[in-house]
């Protein structure tokens, strides 16, 4: 059995408990170490007593380390710089490994050929029955289709520290895991999927939560400059709406221009253009989703504010990170 240990970075929500549990009970070669880093800003110990008590014997295994509120990038490298074993897996502190998950894994990197750096994990993310799902959870099920997703991921620890580990300028769970795969395939290794399988949990989220989430096209735009404009397709990310935003947006933006301006026509021509564009949207969100009122209302108050907010993260990332090199530059001595 080739030895491994599991790293899992956290702000200690409610899940990390079920996380770890799972992980106790599942049956195969248990892991040589886990690592578990605490990134809330201003850790208090209260928190964790009962999700490290699940672990049962493993516990005696287990480190936890402070991240410092730095993100998960940089939370899983602090882990990793711990780390001792030829693989590193990395597991997101709201999913349940399956009960034969340890077996399973050992199968994966037992059948890891020399230049296979890394072997994804199986999620599952199981939706409701009873209704259509809504826009969030239609989004946490995308990450059924996603490529390497650290969700659950095990890599070679030697490639990790030669490829320098995750990007800490991804400050949020968006994007890293693309920018770290990329950054290992273009050194020449290779990424499988595996059959280990583990469960994504749906979580409830805020009504605003895809607001929020708008943060990521500031990433988007850090991904570009490292690895141009067709990372796109070398990561095999879907290209989003972030074109069809920025053109609501200015449409919007135009509309309240030329009516202080004066032009009233061109003013509603441009208004009518943000309505539809806008309409268009919310359709293509409700239409899919459940329906209910608290689901419709939603998606017309986020369809109006995503757009602008989306289009105004883009910029601001563009302008951040506009003197990045491509990452072969970057690691270029």
């Amino acid at each position: 059995m080739t030895p491994y240990a599991v790293v899992i970075p956290t702000l200690v929500p409610d899940t990390l408990a079920d996380c770890l549990g799972a992980l106790a009970a599942a049956t195969g070669p248990r892991p040589e170490e886990i690592v578990l880093v605490d990134d809330r800003a201003d850790p208090e110990p209260g928190p964790l007593r009962h999700p490290l008590s699940v672990l049962g014997d493993l516990g005696e295994r287990t480190t936890v380390l402070g991240g410092g509120g730095r993100g998960p990038a940089a939370a899983r490298n602090t882990g990793l710089r711990a780390v001792h074993t030829p693989w590193t897996v990395f597991l997101d502190d709201d999913v349940q490994v399956g009960a034969h998950w340890c077996e399973q894994l050992a199968e994966d990197l037992a059948g890891a050929s020399p230049d296979t750096a890394g072997v994804q994990g199986v999620l599952a993310v199981p939706l409701p029955g009873e209704r259509r799902p809504t826009d969030w959870e239609r989004g946490t099920a995308g990450l059924v289709r996603a490529h390497w997703v650290t969700a659950d991921m095990a890599y070679r620890t030697e490639v990790l520290k030669e490829v320098g580990g995750f990007d800490e300028r991804f400050r949020r769970a968006f994007r890293e895991d693309a920018d770290l795969a990329l950054r290992v395939l273009d050194a020449g290794w290779r990424i499988r999927q595996g059959r280990r399988t583990t469960r994504h949990p749906l979580h409830g989220a805020s009504r605003w939560a895809s607001v929020r989430q708008q943060r990521g096209n500031a990433d988007d735009a850090l991904m570009r400059h490292l690895h141009g404009p067709d990372w796109w397709d070398k990561a095999v990310a879907p290209r989003g709406r972030i074109r069809t935003h920025a053109a609501i947006t200015t449409a919007g933006l135009a509309a309240c221009a030329l009516a202080a301006a004066g032009h009233g026509r061109a003013a509603t021509a441009c208004a009518l253009g943000w309505a539809a564009g806008t309409a268009e949207f919310a359709r293509a969100r409700i239409v899919p989703g459940p329906r209910t009122r608290h689901e419709v209302t939603t998606m017309l108050a986020t369809s109006v504010l995503i757009p602008p907010t989306a289009t105004w993260h883009r910029l601001a990332g563009a302008w951040h990170h506009r003197h990045t090199p491509a990452w072969q530059e970057e690691a270029t001595p």
